[in-house]
């Protein structure tokens, strides 16, 4: 009878553990295919200019706004407030959340120079911000040019949509802005797309940071990262090169330093196409139509990484080549205990094989994830250093 009743008492146990994990033990923010079926208490949340402050309830309730005009046949709920306007030398304020939650996905469709809007992000009342970036180059678009982008943390989608899905968690606030450091005013229409819900302990915060080098000095390595203190992960880069010399400009080695690292890096890549998953100068020998080969750059996108934007110089004022390239760290993040540092090299080749070192425009934007509080950025550019010419 004993056994009989603890058995009982052990079954209702684990049902009932079973039934509270359904219940609170998943907290929304990993959203896959595989667990969409998985029921959760994360409570769904958007701000747009529809709804600035992303409270339930509170949406399609403008009065004012930058449709107002175009909705004055249909009143209120009739898309009233689709989409803001940033002075110039001004700062909006994106979202502004307080409690626990993440920032799932991000839409936005900016107007003006993409170069002279910068996006930034703060984690839990801190006044420096963990991401700083302009917004072109944040959405791997650091040409100021549209080209579509298809992966599994950004896509660039006609005729200028911008759509993140790094998972973003705090624990007490997030805030996000917009500076438009442009002469004239831009618009932006744009959608936050949150949940409210407990954070993990084991949660590290989302940052990037961009730096731009015009042109590289010589015989120099270029830095992506540097004074990264703290445990975490590194996940991504976007470069956008624009090459200055004739030939082939991707022969240099990527590095990444961390946790003590000095002279000599623990990962080392084998060249620039190599780290962005391509191989061989991003070259495709294709027949023309006199059945010559022809060799040409092939863009390409995958879930990973790609080789997105190629301008390939109109020969009048826009003579240089230009190059867009993403690499996501997804399945094989670069995890590191106390430091990190991130360099590679901008190389090319000269006479009897050797090699070249270049002086290209470069301008990167990386992520990764760690503890908080994190080491000051360097100072962001200036516009004129900003400017792509």
């Amino acid at each position: 009878m004993m056994m009989k009743l603890q058995t009982s008492l052990l079954c209702a146990m684990l049902f009932c553990s079973i039934g509270l994990f359904a219940q609170n033990g998943y907290n929304g923010i990993n959203g896959t295919l595989s667990n969409l079926y998985q029921l959760s208490n994360a409570k769904s949340r958007s701000i747009s200019p529809e709804n600035f402050t992303g409270e339930k309830g509170r949406g399609a309730m403008a009065t004012e706004g930058t449709g107002k005009n175009a909705a004055r046949d249909l009143g209120k709920g009739w898309k009233i407030s689709p989409s803001v306007v940033i002075k110039p030398h001004t700062t909006f304020t994106i979202a502004d959340i307080d409690g626990s939650g993440s920032i799932q996905h991000i839409w936005m469709t900016p107007t003006g120079n993409w170069r002279n809007s910068i996006i930034r992000f703060y984690w839990d009342g801190e006044d420096k911000p963990s991401v700083e970036a302009p917004v072109g180059d944040f959405f791997c678009m650091g040409w100021g040019k549209y080209s579509p982008l298809v992966s599994l943390a950004v896509c660039v989608n006609p005729g200028s949509a911008f759509n993140c899905y790094w998972p973003m968690p705090f624990r007490k606030h997030c805030k996000i802005t917009m500076e438009n450091i442009d002469e004239h005013p831009m618009t932006l229409y744009y959608q936050v797309d949150y949940i409210e819900t407990k954070v993990p302990d084991d949660a590290a915060y989302f940052h990037a940071q961009f730096r731009r080098v015009n042109p590289q000095p010589y015989k120099k390595e270029y830095v992506l990262l540097d004074g990264v203190k703290g445990r975490g992960q590194y996940v991504g880069t976007y470069m956008a090169i624009g090459v200055h010399n004739n030939g082939w400009w991707g022969e240099g080695e990527i590095k990444f330093y961390m946790d003590g690292d000095s002279e000599y890096p623990t990962i080392c890549g084998t060249g620039t196409e190599d780290y962005f998953c391509g191989s061989y100068d991003f070259d495709t020998h294709k027949k023309n139509k006199a059945g010559v080969d022809k060799v040409d750059y092939t863009e390409y996108c995958t879930p990973y990484a790609g080789l997105c934007q190629v301008l390939r110089g109109d020969g009048h004022y826009e003579v240089s080549q230009r190059f867009g390239m993403y690499r996501w760290h997804i399945t094989d993040p670069i995890r590191f205990e106390k430091d990190l540092k991130v360099t590679i090299q901008d190389l090319g080749w000269r006479s009897e094989g050797r090699y070249l070192p270049l002086q290209d425009d470069i301008a990167t934007t990386v992520f990764w994830y760690q503890t908080e509080p994190h080491q000051s950025y360097p100072a962001f550019p200036d516009k004129d250093a900003l400017e792509v010419n």
